[in-house]
């Protein structure tokens, strides 16, 4: 196996978990699996949420390759390619907390971009968070983002079908009527803290 045919497996496998990972989401957390999920999508003080637990998934996924790739540890099931294709599914991990946990739902770092795609990236998921249910939903990607004005079109056909909940803006109208959605991420400790220490005074 060459170096390029290498590279290839490694990138080929992480774009493929960005389709695992939206049917995951779409089908298992937004489905049997929504005790785990619920968490994320509602206010709560902790810092830590049940739906880390799916992280587990990824990582075993990713470790049963890497044993695969391991001519010692798995013998007569060794598979040479298993070793980088565990390599793109730790890449598409690392890329995942950066986008997801980072940027979006700011838990390790603030920064919040202005223009280009990682704001789209931004917008797009916020769009997913303006529902607090389980049912319907857009956008259940995390690393490929449709345009956000799409995504608040569907978001619309949705409501009037009666198919999705969505969560209003605290002083606004209803999305109904504005067309406006809650696209801030959930609120942080930081956050929470100011907002009780204002309704104390």
């Amino acid at each position: 196996m060459t170096l390029v045919h290498k590279i290839l497996i490694v990138l080929a496998s992480a774009i493929a978990m960005e389709f695992v990972a939206w049917f995951a989401h779409r089908y298992i957390m937004h489905g049997f699996g929504w005790g785990w999920h619920r968490d994320h999508h509602r206010k709560h003080d902790g810092f830590f949420e049940k739906n880390d637990l799916y992280a587990l998934f990824g990582a075993a996924l990713s470790l049963g390759l890497f044993i695969i790739g391991d001519r010692a540890m798995a013998g007569p099931f060794y598979w040479e390619a298993g070793t980088y294709m565990g390599m793109g599914v730790l890449l598409y991990g690392i890329v995942y907390t950066l986008i997801h946990d980072g940027l979006v739902h700011q838990r390790w770092f603030r920064y919040v971009p202005r223009r280009g795609y990682m704001k789209r990236l931004v917008q797009a998921h916020h769009l997913h968070h303006a529902t607090h249910s389980r049912e319907g939903g857009v956008s259940f990607g995390f690393v490929f983002a449709r345009d956000p004005n799409r995504l608040k079109q569907d978001l619309m056909r949705q409501k009037r079908d009666s198919e999705v909940k969505l969560r209003r803006a605290q002083g606004a109208q209803s999305a109904s009527e504005s067309g406006a959605f809650v696209t801030s991420p959930p609120p942080t400790r930081e956050r929470r803290s100011r907002r009780r220490r204002r309704s104390a005074r």
